[in-house]
């Protein structure tokens, strides 16, 4: 069966920079012979988590939004890796993209454990490496083994087609791709199946 991996663009700019990391992460995967799908935010205003708990009784969040549910359905579906690309909006990942990884990280959380995920951030200049920490907080959460590169991956560019002029920003995206498309054959023919887990402790500081 053919192993796939979700992108999500977090750019409103549905052709920009952001995108064109992406494509070239998704380019090299097909080229090790993993299907893509890549999902843009897109421009509306995206509901953030109200903390209501519905999706722990439903399995879904209560916002039941068409992008949301785009992506509820892809990971329902199956995947075996995420990649979650933004622009850098001072020095953070873009809020309509948090708003949303929120609500599909709290309500998918059984679902994404242990798929190989990675982060992806374009900025015009300062603040990659500190949305790129943001994102990749989203994985190491949920037992997701993080996908390294040669490089932090991040990608500079302003004007849409610039990222395509960063030739190790560029080299940085395949090499992401060929890692990513490794680990997920290495997990799939790993014959000891997934760790042990110990039943979760909760600990609050104010009882």
């Amino acid at each position: 069966m053919a192993k796939k991996v979700l992108l999500i663009n977090g750019s409103p700019k549905e052709k920009g920079n952001t995108f064109q990391a992406l494509s070239e992460v998704a380019t090299t995967l097909n080229a090790e012979g993993i299907d893509t799908e890549i999902v843009n935010i897109g421009k509306r205003a995206i509901q953030g988590c109200i903390a209501c708990g519905m999706c722990g009784r439903i399995g879904k969040c209560t916002f039941n939004d068409d992008l949301y549910y785009k992506i509820w359905r892809t990971i329902q579906d199956g995947i075996d890796g995420l990649v979650v690309g933004s622009p850098v909006y001072y020095g953070g990942p873009n809020g309509s993209l948090c708003a949303l990884l929120d609500r599909v990280f709290y309500s998918l959380g059984q679902q994404l454990q242990y798929k190989p995920a990675a982060s992806v951030v374009v900025c015009r200049r300062g603040g990659a490496s500190a949305a790129f920490d943001r994102l990749n907080k989203y994985f190491t959460i949920l037992n997701m083994p993080v996908v390294s590169s040669q490089y932090w991956n991040m990608v500079y560019g302003q004007t849409p087609g610039q990222a395509k002029q960063d030739e190790e920003g560029m080299q940085t995206m395949r090499t992401l791709g060929r890692n990513m498309a490794w680990m997920i054959r290495q997990l799939n023919a790993s014959e000891e199946g997934l760790p042990q887990q110990e039943q979760p402790v909760r600990t609050n500081f104010i009882r």
